[in-house]
């Protein structure tokens, strides 16, 4: 049989707090809400101050997720892997009573063989999920909390590859006798069994599912639990991916073992080239580009991180208006749908993998920079699950062309946070306006900061194992000692934080090194500095978006960083950078009456049309956004929204960060004129809006959207 995905969205079971027997598969949940994934516990409850100002002023705790699912009875005897994109965060998971393992990281794809421990037909196999998130300054931004992005299982032929160990690659684009050749090759690693000989090929499919190159492997006699068959050919006159034609194929493997042959995997890929030159900059098919980058955290808002894809399409659409072709991912791996976003529309990615190692970092509680700090974290899980972690999110990550860098940190060699040197007896970094002069001081107790080279090293190696065609970088917070003791050494392109001033400098220091703004700020100057300055790759701005956490204190609950609100709607800003950057720009037609508009995709890129990787708009759990808008000069306004029918009220966002109404509420006031209304599917049927006005003694009807 051809390869399967089943996504389990709906018929998930949630309890808020410990519940020791939930992991029985004979559990009474009955009484359970019912929640449909992904889901985030944290925006479920009221904002307050005894919550970290870091996270947001949201609750962390424990939780607990059950859901049954029939799987067929013609799936008995195959390969049958459940895979979670990401639970925040040490999640512990049963299946039918049986427990599988748990993982610390709230960032990571994790995957389970259940073939053995499944069940068949009537007797539905049963999920259960721990979260325990108890630790709620663990993080300087906002984090979330539970099954926050999706649950799949795939179901397969017991000879399959292994859980991303399809790695598609393009070796090389030449022109000779004005013919273009692309040169490509596959990994692929092949899980076996009961198969005496098996035959691999990879067949690459243009946009219009037509054939275009065909690699096959002679046949081979499995040898242990796994064959890696390398395959490689070349194409005759490809269509590159790039951030204006964002082209892609498709590549179909194909796996025969014995007299049968099956579709083993199916996944969207492009062919581009690129370079960093420590004198010229970057290069993508041959010419020069600059990274007008913008750095993102994964929430949305009033969602939480419980994103989804057609949210961060609308949120993509507006930045390509500003002239934005790269992507940060701040400061971890993202879920796997942006960056399948970011392949079609056209951004170039740097995938992040780490904020700390095996040290913790300051995490603010009472407000941002606000002294004392706390220190929760992934330092404590670092030692054990980094290689696991950072491995997980390479094997991810690969195939896509829009991912050109992996960063293995942010900002690790932040001064005195908590690495120190004797080289400097004072230190202060860009956040450090609040830090007493003793945290300024260096200090012989705290860790030398020559053990970050030492742990670059072995990062750097990691991600060269796993994928050699990509470069590695880091962004470095105080490279004024960091580069002075070789924790840049390993690194393919060095990253800057706010070090503008260095470039001219550490150009001239290291000839070899290509350098880049990892993180920026918004003003022309800096900006200036990567125009006028060829070995300057680009820059990444602190923020495109605003997010939750990073709170400057009570009742503010976010960063207001970025040139587009958390709600989607673009500031002031956005046009000041879009001139800088080239981009469209942005102008809206004022009209004298409220606005209320069902958002639909580009419809070059719409999540809607023909297309087996997009969202299907009818799907169980699709969001629809609803914009309200109101004229220039009109008093803000407190809108509400009635969800009958198949659908549901998933949240309203209006982007003002000091709005303390929780998220859960069926209503809030514009800000500005503007507020996002989210309305969830939750089965087939027509769903109905009713958007209102709320008055002191009634509702005012303003319009009803029907679905």
């Amino acid at each position: 049989m051809d390869t399967e995905r089943i996504i389990l969205t709906d018929n998930w079971k949630f309890h808020y707090g410990e519940c020791e027997e939930a992991w029985y598969k004979g559990y009474d949940d009955s009484t359970w809400e019912e929640v449909t994934i992904p889901h985030d516990f944290s925006v479920k409850a009221p904002f307050s101050k005894e919550f970290s100002s870091g996270t947001g002023y949201l609750r962390g705790g424990i939780a607990w997720y059950r859901t049954s699912v029939r799987i067929p009875e013609e799936y008995r005897g195959k390969r049958i892997t459940l895979t979670f994109d990401g639970i925040y965060k040490n999640s512990y998971v049963w299946v039918n009573s049986y427990f599988l393992g748990k993982r610390p990281s709230g960032y990571a794809q994790i995957s389970y063989d259940i073939s053995d421990r499944a069940s068949f037909g009537d007797d539905k196999l049963q999920i259960s999920v721990k979260v325990v998130h108890t630790d709620i300054a663990d993080s300087r931004w906002f984090t979330g909390s539970g099954i926050t992005r999706k649950v799949s299982i795939v179901v397969s032929e017991k000879t399959a590859p292994a859980v991303d160990g399809i790695f598609f690659k393009c070796d090389s684009v030449e022109t000779d006798g004005g013919r273009t050749l692309a040169k490509v090759s596959v990994r692929n690693e092949i899980l076996t069994a009961e198969a005496d000989s098996i035959v691999v090929s990879n067949a690459l499919l243009d946009a219009d599912g037509n054939t275009v190159l065909t690699m096959e492997s002679e046949p081979s006699a499995p040898e242990g639990d796994m064959v890696v068959i390398n395959l490689s050919g070349s194409l005759n006159d490809p269509k590159l991916w790039s951030p204006d034609s964002p082209y892609l194929y498709t590549l179909e493997t194909r796996i025969t073992a014995g007299d049968t042959s099956y579709v083993a995997d199916r996944k969207k890929v492009g062919i581009r080239t690129f370079s960093f030159d420590p004198d010229e900059g970057f290069f993508l098919n041959g010419e020069s580009m600059k990274f007008k980058g913008v750095c993102v955290h994964h929430d949305g808002g009033c969602l939480g991180a419980a994103m989804k894809k057609e949210v961060w399409r609308r949120r993509l659409e507006l930045l390509k208006k500003s002239g934005c072709n790269a992507i940060r991912c701040s400061h971890n791996p993202h879920m796997p749908e942006l960056y399948d976003l970011c392949d079609e529309m056209g951004f170039m990615m740097m995938d992040e993998a780490f904020d700390e190692w095996e040290n913790p970092k300051n995490k603010w509680s009472t407000g941002h920079n606000v002294y004392p700090p706390k220190h929760q974290g992934y330092y404590e899980d670092f030692p054990a699950w980094h290689e696991t972690d950072l491995r997980t999110m390479v094997r991810r990550d690969r195939n896509h062309p829009s991912v050109i860098l992996y960063s293995i940190g942010n900002e690790i060699d932040y001064p005195n946070d908590p690495y120190c040197h004797p080289m400097f007896s004072e230190m202060t970094g860009n956040n450090d306006h609040n830090k007493p002069a003793a945290e300024r001081q260096y200090d012989a107790n705290k860790p030398n900061m020559e053990r970050l080279a030492v742990l670059a090293k072995e990062l750097v190696a990691i991600v060269r194992d796993e994928d050699d065609s990509r470069p590695v970088t880091v962004a470095a917070a105080f490279p004024e000692l960091s580069s002075r003791i070789g924790f840049i050494d390993e690194m393919d392109v060095v990253g800057y934080n706010y070090k503008e001033h260095l470039y001219e400098e550490d150009h001239k220091r290291f000839p070899q090194k290509t350098f880049l703004g990892s993180e920026n700020g918004h003003s022309p100057e800096a900006w200036k500095i990567v125009e006028d300055n060829s070995y300057v790759c680009g820059q990444f701005i602190w923020t495109g978006i605003d997010y939750l956490g990073e709170a400057h204190g009570w009742p503010i609950r976010g960063s207001s960083a970025g040139f587009i609100t958390t709600a989607g709607f673009a500031k002031e800003e956005f046009n000041v950078r879009s001139k800088l950057w080239g981009g469209e720009g942005l102008s809206e037609k004022e009209t004298d009456e409220v606005s209320v508009e069902l958002w639909k995709p580009d419809l070059l890129n719409a999540a809607c049309l023909d297309n087996e990787f997009a969202d299907d708009c009818n799907e169980t759990g699709y969001i629809y956004q609803i914009l309200v808008k109101l004229p220039k000069g009109l008093l803000e306004k407190d809108i509400m929204a009635k969800v009958t029918g198949a659908g549901e009220l998933a949240g309203i966002d209006n982007g003002n960060l000091s709005d303390l109404t929780p998220y859960t509420e069926d209503h809030r006031e514009t800000y500005e004129g503007r507020l996002v209304i989210y309305v969830r599917r939750l089965s087939a049927g027509d769903i109905k809006v009713s958007v209102m006005e709320l008055l002191s003694d009634k509702t005012e009807l303003i319009t009803t959207v029907k679905i």
